[in-house]
């Protein structure tokens, strides 16, 4: 790397840690109070995020500017990689060729998933408090929330190797030993995460959120009949 090529990947590395991966676990957090709480924690955890000050200017400075140039030029990375794993099929050359993979799909998955999210709401189309049934009726059909679960594994499994990546690439982690346990702690992260996320998915299925689903679309219904 040479040039505004080391400093873009540098950028790129780092947004995907500080602030996207802090982005993961907080939404992490505020959808698994869905499973440990019900709607009424999960309402809570919305509403907390909601009236955090300055949140517009978080949301744009601190999610959607990083994700965008850390998903633009991660598919351009991606693009310009070459995998050798049918030559080379030891640990790391498969990681890296996972980790690629998975931000494509990560990138496809998190702008779909904040369009019939957070931009519905932006657009005046659902509130805050119609997000947990919201997503009931989107995770009650058995392929979307099969989709959710392939693109979750993907994000958390992205986010997760990446740290390894940038612990390595940012001299934190430097010898064989410091790499070997770092791994450890990367792949602990990611099975932590991806199940509290699953648990989460699993919850917005519940009776309690599908009774909110009803609410809503019946009050649709009324609106639009």
């Amino acid at each position: 790397m040479k040039g505004t090529s080391f400093y873009s990947r540098k950028l790129h590395s780092l947004l995907g840690i500080i602030p996207l991966g802090f982005f993961i676990v907080e939404h992490m957090l505020t959808n698994y109070s869905a499973f440990e709480g019900g709607k009424e924690s999960f309402d809570s955890s919305v509403k907390f995020l909601n009236d955090l000050p300055l949140v517009t200017f978080l949301e744009i400075f601190g999610i959607f500017l990083p994700l965008l140039y850390h998903g633009v030029y991660g598919l351009y990375i991606a693009y310009q990689s070459r995998n050798n794993v049918s030559n080379y099929s030891y640990g790391r050359n498969i990681m890296f060729m996972l980790q690629r993979v998975t931000g494509v799909i990560t990138f496809i998955f998190v702008v779909w998933h904040l369009y019939t999210t957070r931009f519905q709401v932006t657009l005046g189309n659902l509130t805050h408090e119609e997000l947990g049934g919201h997503m009931n009726e989107i995770l009650s059909q058995p392929i979307f929330f099969i989709l959710y679960v392939i693109g979750v594994v993907a994000a958390v499994f992205h986010f997760s190797n990446g740290l390894w990546s940038f612990l390595v690439s940012w001299g934190i982690t430097v010898g064989p030993r410091a790499q070997r346990v770092s791994s450890y702690i990367c792949m602990f992260v990611f099975v932590i995460v991806s199940v509290l996320f699953i648990l989460s998915l699993v919850a917005f299925t519940g009776s309690e959120f599908e009774a909110v689903s009803d609410v809503v679309n019946s009050a649709a219904a009324l609106i639009n009949g």
